[in-house]
């Protein structure tokens, strides 16, 4: 068997170019994220991915997306009927409801995935939401309460686990303490490992259940003065590892991130030896994916164990009655205040990356004390 390598790619458009045709066979990947860039249709879309996995040519291969609802989803209307809404509207709701909530919302997101042929959805978002949270994130966050986060959290893991889709809980360790968007800038965490104890508490609760998870492009000085989590071995192993009791999957955030100090091949090469199992490149050009490749390796025989109990979900299959879970969504979407404010920043670095346009060449690291970074934006309903 063909060694799977330890990225997740991502392609340029509507239909695979002979390049990326070359460059997934010849790679062996464990999947391609896709973005809006790559979504016209219905059709379209399910023929794309089932291309890209007869390309690669494994009956395992992960399709991802970033499906939260609210800002950060990739399949809308006019393309569906249903308006998903933010984890922070879910979470606004009574107890029960926010539960039922989150249930339903996944089911409904599961039978769009699988309608396009995507089995892996990088959902949900398990940071807790402070006062001082980055725009970026804010909407994102179930809650300022760990246990509702937690708690949402694993309704949504096992139902998307139900459906055959594979979650992945985000940003390990946590960092809805962020003041600035991490697609563009560096944000440090200056608190001590007991004081964030509660930003772990959602992942611990969820540490044995949801089979990936993705990191945070975080510096936490108490714990390593010079590396982001994602490419700090003493950050995995102590946070991730040993603190939070992870012992999944465990992939980067968007490897193209400005977060990171590096180049595209740097950038892999620092978290893979950091110990993520896979990174995540999110910008699609064959350059880039180019660079990737040539970064990564062949997952190890533990990557390779971990990513086995991921597959494993592929196995199940909806039991869901789609129609009866619409209706039930939709009374309950209408006791939710809609709110504005917040953005979808991977795909506003992703429209810049695709327009050449650099937003800045120099990197900072931004402290708390220090001015939150807003790039513009569009308002749009979560």
């Amino acid at each position: 068997m063909k060694p799977i390598l330890s990225a997740m790619l991502s392609v340029s458009g509507l239909t695979l170019t002979d390049n990326e045709k070359y460059m997934l066979e010849e790679s062996n990947p464990i999947g391609v994220t896709i973005f809006k860039r790559n979504i016209s249709n219905w059709d379209q879309v399910a023929a794309l991915t089932q291309s890209i996995k007869t390309v690669i040519g494994r009956d395992n291969v992960l399709i991802a997306v970033d499906q939260e609802g609210g800002c950060t989803s990739r399949f809308e209307p006019p393309l569906t009927d249903r308006i998903f809404v933010s984890q922070y509207s879910i979470g606004s709701l009574s107890l029960d409801e926010c539960k039922r909530m989150a249930e339903l919302q996944a089911q409904l997101i599961s039978q769009d995935l699988l309608r396009a042929g995507v089995n892996l959805n990088y959902s949900p978002c398990l940071d807790i939401r402070y006062d001082i949270t980055a725009p970026v994130l804010r909407n994102r966050c179930f809650s300022e309460d760990k246990h509702i986060v937690a708690e949402c959290g694993k309704i949504m893991i096992e139902t998307y686990k139900g459906n055959g889709i594979i979650p992945c809980m985000k940003h390990l360790p946590g960092h809805g303490r962020v003041v600035v968007d991490p697609h563009f800038l560096l944000p440090a965490l200056n608190e001590t490992v007991d004081e964030l104890a509660d930003d772990f508490y959602p992942f611990q609760q969820n540490a044995t259940i949801c089979p990936m998870g993705m990191t945070a492009h975080i510096l936490i000085p108490n714990v390593d003065e010079k590396w982001p989590v994602t490419q700090s071995k003493k950050g995995i192993q102590q946070l991730i590892r040993d603190k939070i009791g992870y012992d999944g999957f465990l992939i980067s955030d968007g490897i193209e991130m400005r977060a990171l100090n590096g180049s595209l091949y740097e950038n892999t090469k620092y978290a893979l030896e950091a110990g993520c199992d896979a990174v995540c490149f999110c910008r699609g050009t064959e350059t880039g994916m180019r660079e990737v490749i040539d970064a990564s390796h062949p997952l190890t025989d533990k990557a390779y164990e971990r990513l086995e109990r991921c597959f494993a979900v592929l196995r199940n299959t909806c039991q869901y009655t789609s129609t009866y879970s619409a209706q039930k969504y939709e009374e309950l979407r209408t006791k939710i205040k809609q709110s504005t404010g917040d953005y979808d920043a991977v795909e506003v670095l992703n429209k810049e990356n695709q327009t050449n346009v650099i937003l800045t060449s120099k990197k900072k690291i931004i402290t708390q004390e220090m001015k939150t970074f807003e790039p513009e934006f569009e308002n749009c309903k979560c």
